[in-house]
């Protein structure tokens, strides 16, 4: 009798993507925000490698926010979750006929054979599963040789300083005890850290910046041009979310070495950290 696969996800966190994306599905950003968000994601994505009329996926596609953007520029999108979220993205990219629907985890996309893939990308999704690098690594077996594979996975914060790292600290002490409430008052808990913590500390260094400061190493300086929809999205996602792992840089790039990407290379922006790297072609004879 063969052994049952368990697979690689965390059924708490997968139910709780699933309300957080029917509660957020990005319909409330302004078209301008979100090609801005998007361009600062695929900043280093190489478009221009790509084939004609290209196939690749989106593992972990949440509302669709990403493959919005990405549908109209290939041929075929696969759009992949095992949550409830792939029935918003349904909804949202219900204009797109090129793209296919998958509700499957990570290491059960049975619809798509190994090396088949022309791209493929992962954005804030596989530091969300048990193992992050066999995720990667079923990533990288579904595409083509050559093919790019673009990841953003949370970091260490090991690009700040100590007092930055212990503020994280103190907020996934909170975060831990977040996750656990009942949904709705997550989503009350969370929307009060954003408009008390979020918004205060991002207009903080928006006027700051204003007045000629240097305040990229200022906490949630990453939102100060972002909308207070953004912020609620992300501190659900930040506080809400059960299962979470973070990796400093050195060793994002180790595993993305060992899954079998090459010329591995990381944008130097936030939001950190987003890699890119290329699946290595076959040893030749």
């Amino acid at each position: 009798m063969n052994e049952k696969v368990t697979p690689n996800m965390d059924k708490d966190t997968v139910e709780s993507f699933g309300d957080e994306w029917s509660r957020f599905d990005q319909t409330g950003m302004s078209e301008q925000e979100a090609e801005k968000v998007f361009g600062e994601y695929f900043s280093i994505f190489p478009w221009t490698d790509l084939p004609a009329r290209a196939e690749g996926f989106d593992m972990g596609c949440e509302s669709g926010r990403w493959a919005r953007w990405v549908a109209p520029r290939v041929g075929r999108l696969h759009c992949i979750d095992p949550s409830s979220a792939i029935d918003v993205a349904k909804v949202n990219l219900a204009g797109h006929g090129n793209v296919a629907f998958h509700k499957a985890s990570v290491d059960t996309v049975v619809t798509l054979s190994p090396d088949s893939q022309d791209f493929g990308y992962s954005l804030g999704v596989l530091h969300h599963v048990p193992d992050t690098q066999a995720a990667i690594l079923s990533c990288v077996e579904l595409l083509k040789p050559g093919a790019p594979l673009l990841l953003y996975l949370y970091y260490a914060f090991d690009n700040r300083p100590w007092w930055f790292r212990a503020l994280w600290r103190g907020s996934d002490l909170a975060r831990r005890f977040i996750n656990r409430l009942p949904p709705t008052i997550k989503h009350w808990v969370t929307d009060a850290i954003a408009v008390l913590v979020y918004w205060p500390l991002a207009r903080l260094s928006r006027v700051l910046e204003n007045y000629g400061a240097s305040v990229g190493g200022l906490p949630l300086s990453y939102y100060r041009h972002h909308s207070f929809y953004t912020m609620r999205t992300d501190a659900r996602d930040r506080f809400g979310t059960p299962l979470e792992h973070r990796f400093s840089r050195g060793q994002i790039a180790a595993m993305m070495r060992r899954a079998g990407l090459i010329d591995v290379r990381f944008s130097e922006g936030a939001p950190y950290w987003c890699a890119v790297g290329f699946k290595s072609l076959p040893p030749s004879n």
